[in-house]
């Protein structure tokens, strides 16, 4: 059990000092260019399957008569 505790502390201790974290300003900007990009590729694919699913009900109205 002490070798877990061991290994625990250690590595809140790399975290601290070995670790190099992303500046704030950094991480809020490249935060807002995933959400956005998030969102249009979202949008693009809404798009991409209503297209298709309309055009697989005309297909399947026109081969049934």
């Amino acid at each position: 059990m002490s070798e877990v505790i061991t290994y625990i502390k250690e590595s809140f201790e790399e975290l601290k000092n070995n670790v190099s974290w992303t500046p704030r300003s950094e991480l809020q900007r490249l935060t807002m260019v995933v959400l956005i990009f998030s969102l249009i590729f979202s949008l693009a694919i809404w798009g991409a399957d209503t297209v298709l699913s309309r055009l697989i009900t005309i297909y399947f109205k026109l081969i049934n008569g």
